[in-house]
């Protein structure tokens, strides 16, 4: 099996879960929990639409069954969230509802037509380096996107446990990753003015 085999299907699993969850723990009357699985359901079906139609090259490598069980496991901390929340019978105020919403929406865009954008762009002339639409002034609006949408998942649960995980993936994988693609986009001679003008993955900032 593929690597997006396990992945996917770890992500197609996530509505499933969270239904479980609130089962489990009786939060069928918990409106936090409904917002919850609406966001994070629909981005685990998302993902797997995504990985379908303009997957990632890099999730078509193999992997053992040990490496899919490692994968599993560690994609199920992004699972604490919503155990937390129908545990806890974790109630957020209207406005993290919303705040929440707009996170995942703004998340959503940047995430996917980023993603979008480098399969077209390499299909059509492939070998070359992406330095307009969403990469004109940011390096990686995929891993910006990622995090809100995570963040906006986490910030439902009242809890800072849900954001040390997203600070461990980030720490361990995202930003090793932004690194690694830099180094390997170094070989095109217009990379440095291109860095130079553009920001690693803050808007402004960074």
């Amino acid at each position: 099996m593929k690597w997006k085999h396990y992945i996917d299907s770890h992500k197609g699993a996530t509505p499933l879960l969270v239904l479980l969850l609130m089962a489990i723990f009786r939060s069928w009357d918990n409106p936090t929990a409904w917002v919850y699985l609406a966001l994070h359901g629909s981005y685990g079906i998302l993902w797997v639409l995504k990985s379908r139609i303009f997957g990632d090259r890099q999730w078509e490598a193999k992997a053992s069954v040990w490496r899919g069980l490692y994968i599993w496991a560690g994609l199920s901390f992004y699972w604490i969230a919503p155990l937390l929340i129908t545990w806890r019978a974790v109630r957020a105020p209207g406005w993290l509802l919303g705040l929440a919403v707009a996170s995942f929406g703004f998340g959503v865009f940047l995430h996917f037509a980023s993603d979008m954008q480098k399969h077209i762009e390499l299909r059509l002339n492939p070998g070359h380096l992406i330095t307009g639409g969403l990469m004109k002034r940011l390096r990686n609006p995929n891993y910006l996107g990622e995090f809100l949408i995570y963040a906006g998942f986490g910030s439902l649960a009242m809890s800072w446990i849900p954001f040390a995980v997203i600070a461990l993936f980030m720490a361990i994988i995202w930003v090793p990753n932004m690194l690694r693609k830099d180094r390997s986009l170094s070989r095109y001679p217009e990379f440095a003015e291109y860095r130079r003008r553009s920001k690693f993955i803050i808007p402004f900032i960074l």
